[in-house]
């Protein structure tokens, strides 16, 4: 019996790991409310990149901001007053149009149906696919969330962050060190203000570097972000490869080329250190890390069933 009882818990336990157990997410959620669903979702960023490529970084930085605070609920596209989208970590979120235009087209193919917070996380994964990355399956099925409030937007990693720090946070919703360097090589298509690593290229003397950043790279983000100038313009954080979904990420980071703080430390430590020189040597076992840990963070806290609720505009609850 109790041999028996253990087969069973493990067959289970392989379930659980193949439907993500317990979140109550599939993939092909839609497939007979709203066939369609997934295409409509693609052709509408696919057209918004089209316009504007530095989409793509924005709905991917989106989706991590929503699924870090509450889960992936789609809180943070609700706007108004004191909402997520008021916090200081979230004010230069962007890719909401997008969304909203998805929903749009949703609602007049499928009313009442598809969740803004499946539609975030397609967008998602479409924004991966469109800079040359690899795409994966999404599981959908989730509700979107009636509650955002900036005060709640208070655990977001930050570019200061010691890597300690970062696996703590991520610990925190069952992501490991792997997820945590992989996800963080999201940053491949990522950009970040200036304001965020001045004190990285300037000391208080006005002259000096940080001494472990590579000092033939200083000059050139000193052009981009000269002292006293701008704090809120943006640098592509794979330097040379910004609007590519690829490797050179980790490469910058092996050559002393981190921008932000936080991303320099995944070298320095010698733990992410061998992750990170794992993704370095092989695209394929970044791409499909990354996909994994993706799924594993989209289902961080996720509404279904009766919970939650399907708006019918994604900036405002029912």
């Amino acid at each position: 019996m109790c041999l028996v009882g253990s087969l069973f818990s493990f067959i289970v336990f392989l379930s659980c790991i193949i439907a993500v157990c317990g979140q109550g997410t599939r993939i092909g959620f839609y497939s007979t409310t709203c066939p369609d669903a997934e295409t409509i979702v693609r052709t509408t960023v696919t057209s918004h990149f089209g316009s504007d490529p530095k989409i793509a970084p924005g709905l991917l930085r989106m989706h991590f901001h929503d699924c870090f605070v509450q889960g992936c609920d789609g809180s943070v596209l609700i706007s108004g007053p004191n909402t997520e989208r008021t916090a200081g970590a979230n004010l230069n979120l962007r890719g909401f149009e997008v969304i909203d235009d998805a929903k749009t087209q949703l609602e007049a193919a499928c009313p009442g149906v598809v969740s803004c917070a499946d539609i975030l996380t397609l967008a998602a994964r479409d924004s991966i696919a469109l800079t040359k990355g690899q795409s994966w399956q999404v599981p959908t099925g989730r509700r979107d969330g009636r509650v955002s409030l900036a005060t709640n937007v208070n655990n977001l990693p930050s570019p200061s962050d010691s890597v300690v720090v970062q696996q703590r946070k991520f610990a925190a919703f069952r992501l490991n060190t792997r997820d945590l360097v992989a996800l963080v090589g999201g940053h491949t298509i990522g950009t970040a203000a200036c304001g965020f690593f001045m004190n990285r290229i300037f000391n208080t003397t006005g002259n000096r570097a940080d001494p472990t950043m590579d000092q033939t790279f200083v000059p050139d983000l000193q052009r981009l972000c000269p002292l006293n100038g701008d704090a809120s313009t943006r640098v592509d954080l794979d330097f040379g490869s910004g609007n590519t979904f690829d490797t050179s990420f980790f490469n910058n980071l092996s050559r002393g080329r981190g921008i932000l703080q936080s991303d320099h430390l995944l070298w320095t430590n010698p733990t992410t250190r061998t992750i990170v020189q794992e993704f370095l040597a092989s695209k394929d076992s970044f791409n499909a890390q990354f996909a994994r840990s993706m799924v594993r963070m989209s289902n961080i806290g996720v509404k279904t069933g009766a919970n939650g609720e399907i708006r019918r505009v994604c900036s405002a609850v029912n």
